[in-house]
């Protein structure tokens, strides 16, 4: 909104300092300011609320004293993140560009789920809350909405490289010879269903080529791969989010982590400089989407004030799977979609032991008669907990695992 009321009154009055609205950092820097300062007022007002109201936390029986004195706890705070995301997004993102559209779109469809999802728990009294295929209905109702948009919106293209920058060249000019680089240059954009492959030299996949059987027709059904592999990933990253989200900052510690290295991935995607230099696909108009991420950064961030151990609120449905979907969403999007099992290893990891445990029980039940467990208790970091380590030690040490998988994430931009 403010960027599109500066550039009317830079361009119509010619204001001074409007034109700093043109910079994608300088928006961005402003709105993970904003973010911050969103969650603070935001957040103090929302937990005051769900005091006076008494909505709190259920907690189950899981033999866990530190998870019991959490009985009462405020939850369905991840209202403060959306509000923290969506607020500084439509201050200063460009409110035309597709991506950011995808994105508020996405935001706030998840974010309904999961609202829904506390509503019932909270406010009805069941336990089980919004039924877990209503979930993935909507889970994939947003999977198809971003897999046409993404495949056939024309405002979404990948632009190939024709000439790489910084080769020496020498011109005239007013009779003198002077020395200096090309810039790179690049075709036409175009439709393409070209994503990353990380570790790879010439990076670069179609997912169409997997019809190869089809032969020239394979690109006009590469939607046919394309939005299965869409919908698989949102709902996966989604639900990772959301079993992860079971100590006090786990889920929002982790997610600012991964936020950080997904803005640098479209920083670099959206500059023609950076795309030719990293030899990454360059996509136009994606760059828009740092001043997105940078509110992400702010909410998760501003979040912790109130989500850190011992947690005041809990964020709930309405922020776990809101938070995953954005991730693989904005993943997807700049074409980053391989690298979610590296980046969100956490995320990952946390699914994978629950699939593990259940799967491991129900074989074992049949087989023996009796169930058995691969871990003392599932997501993995219960696990930690029945081992005896305190809550606030299991956040700390997923993080830094975080900060390395992000760390490894960034370094595949030139490990190839």
């Amino acid at each position: 909104m403010l960027y599109h009321l500066f550039e009317f009154l830079q361009t119509h009055y010619d204001l001074p300092g409007a034109g700093l609205f043109q910079y994608i950092s300088f928006r961005a820097a402003a709105s993970v300011i904003t973010s911050l300062i969103c969650s603070m007022v935001i957040g103090k007002k929302v937990i005051e609320f769900l005091q006076l109201k008494q909505v709190g936390e259920i907690v189950r029986d899981l033999g866990l004293a530190e998870q019991t004195q959490k009985k009462g706890t405020p939850t369905m705070g991840g209202i403060i993140i959306l509000s923290s995301i969506l607020i500084p997004t439509i201050l200063f993102a460009q409110l035309n560009n597709v991506y950011v559209i995808l994105m508020i779109v996405s935001t706030v469809w998840l974010g309904t789920i999961g609202f829904i999802d506390d509503y019932i728990k909270v406010f009805k009294k069941d336990k089980e809350g919004l039924a877990g295929r209503f979930k993935i209905m909507g889970q994939v109702g947003i999977s198809l909405i971003v897999a046409c948009t993404l495949y056939f919106n024309d405002s979404v293209a990948v632009k190939d490289r024709l000439v790489s920058g910084g080769e020496s060249i020498e011109t005239t000019i007013d009779g003198k010879l002077v020395k200096g680089e090309t810039l790179p240059v690049y075709g036409e954009a175009e439709h393409s269903l070209v994503t990353t492959i990380p570790f790879v030299k010439d990076n670069e996949f179609d997912y169409s080529s997997l019809l190869f059987f089809l032969g020239d027709k394979a690109k006009d059904w590469g939607w046919l791969v394309f939005i299965p592999i869409v919908i698989f990933i949102v709902t996966a990253v989604s639900n990772g989010a959301n079993l992860t989200d079971g100590l006090d900052g786990l889920a929002t510690g982790t997610s600012a982590i991964i936020g950080v290295t997904l803005a640098a991935f479209a920083y670099v995607s959206g500059n023609i400089i950076f795309a030719d230099y990293l030899n990454i696909m360059y996509i136009p108009g994606s760059g828009e989407l740092v001043v997105f991420i940078s509110a992400f950064i702010g909410a998760c961030i501003g979040f912790l004030w109130y989500n850190q151990y011992p947690a005041q609120v809990f964020m709930g449905d309405t922020g776990s799977l809101a938070l995953g979907g954005i991730i693989a969403v904005f993943a997807l999007a700049i074409r980053k979609e391989l690298l979610i099992p590296i980046l969100c290893g956490v995320f990952l990891v946390e699914n994978l032991s629950v699939v593990m445990q259940v799967s491991y029980f129900k074989y074992t039940k049949k087989k023996f008669g009796e169930g058995r467990r691969i871990f003392l208790m599932s997501p993995l970091h219960h696990h930690f907990q029945k081992k005896g380590w305190h809550e606030a030690k299991i956040v700390g040490r997923f993080w830094i695992v975080g900060i390395m998988l992000a760390v490894l994430t960034v370094v595949t931009l030139k490990l190839r």
